[in-house]
Parts: C-alpha cells; sequence; structure tokens
C-alpha cells in the first residue's frame, strides 16, 4: 500500500531502521517527531567509520524529546529509547529482548549491518515489529527486511524520490514487497502516531 499512513491494528514494541548515505540528515528530521514519552523502543544501524565515536547518539539525544544513546552489550531494550549501533560493532537482539554487539565478519562491506539487526530482531518481536530503510547506498538491508516482512512484522521504505541516496530504498523495493512507501515526513508523523 503506497503512500497511506492508517493506522495499524497490531500494537507494535519495536522498530528497527537501517540507514546508510545520508543517514544523519535523514534521522536528524525523522526522529525529533517521535514523543518524548514514546511507549516503543528503536534500535538504529547507520553505516559509520569504525573510528566514528558516539557523536551521531550525543547529537541526536540533544535534538529529540526521546531519549537516544549509544547501544551497549547485554543491555535490555527499553520502550522509549532510541539505541544506535555503536561503530564497528553489529547490533542483535537476543530472545530475551537484550541487545548484544558482535564482531563479526562484516556483512556486505558493512560493521553495523543492517541485515544482523533486522534478521536478529524479526524472530523476536515477528508482528510487533517495524522494519524501516531510508536513504542509503548498497544492498545492506535487503535481507534484513526480507526476514521482517516473512515474520509477520510492518515493513516501511522511504520513498525513493525523496531519498539524498535512492540506491538503498530502491533495492529494497526490488526484493520485498513493502507495506508502505512513504517520504521521509510522512514516516515521521506515521511513528510519532504509532509510538502514542
Amino acid at each position: 500500500m503506497s503512500g497511506s499512513t492508517a493506522s495499524c491494528r497490531l500494537p507494535h514494541e519495536c522498530i528497527v531502521m537501517g540507514v546508510s548515505a545520508g543517514g544523519f540528515k535523514a534521522l536528524s528530521v525523522l526522529l525529533p517527531k517521535l514523543p518524548k514519552h514514546s511507549r516503543i523502543a528503536v534500535l538504529i544501524v547507520q553505516h559509520t567509520k569504525a573510528d566514528a565515536g558516539d557523536f551521531l547518539a550525543r547529537h541526536l539525544d540533544n535534538i529529540c524529546g526521546i531519549r537516544v544513546k549509544q547501544a551497549e552489550d547485554k543491555e535490555a531494550i527499553d520502550a522509549g529509547t532510541v539505541y544506535i549501533a555503536p561503530p564497528g560493532y553489529h547490533l542483535l537482539v537476543e530472545r530475551d529482548k537484550t541487545l548484544s554487539l558482535s564482531v563479526d565478519e562484516l556483512v556486505h562491506f558493512a560493521r553495523p549491518s543492517i541485515d544482523v539487526l533486522f534478521e536478529s530482531a524479526a524472530p523476536v518481536y515477528r508482528d510487533r515489529l517495524i522494519g524501516i530503510i531510508l536513504t542509503g547506498a548498497g544492498t545492506d538491508g535487503c535481507s534484513g527486511m526480507k526476514a521482517v516482512k516473512e515474520h509477520g512484522g510492518l515493513t516501511i521504505v522511504q520513498d525513493p524520490k525523496t531519498a539524498e541516496v535512492a540506491f538503498l530504498p530502491r533495492s529494497v523495493l526490488q526484493k520485498v514487497t513493502v507495506d508502505y512507501i512513504l517520504p521521509l515526513d510522512a514516516i515521521g508523523g506515521f511513528l510519532a502516531r504509532m509510538a502514542m
């Protein structure tokens, strides 16, 4: 269903979000739309250099009402918090809804990898998961979004026409029939309603 912002019937517990090139700007537009007292957790993989530090998490925390932090190993996932994958580490969801960090091999030349996060979260949250792919290059995120869809999660892709770099959203749309294709502003409004 393209362009629709109809509310969803199922309650959602978690959002997984993947973004690559153009992500700093996209996340800076999108995340401030989430309410401070959100009832949903957000896990994000932004492709970064291994030595990038925690600048992205600190920047987003400064401009958002919702709490934004860099993810830590063995940390429990709490609603109302945005977790950013640390540079140089894969971010995974464990069955007990805690986070784990891994330095396993790069996936699609990336660590953190969008696929690793999405594929670990999909069987844990199933139909209570929302998967979102935003602007970016490469194909990391395609198999992850497929896993979210196969486990009954809600799937959203940024309209490639509105993405700073359209290759990643286009690649996902070629492989997965997603639930929504939305411009960035519409994704923000959609998530704000879901999180209330």
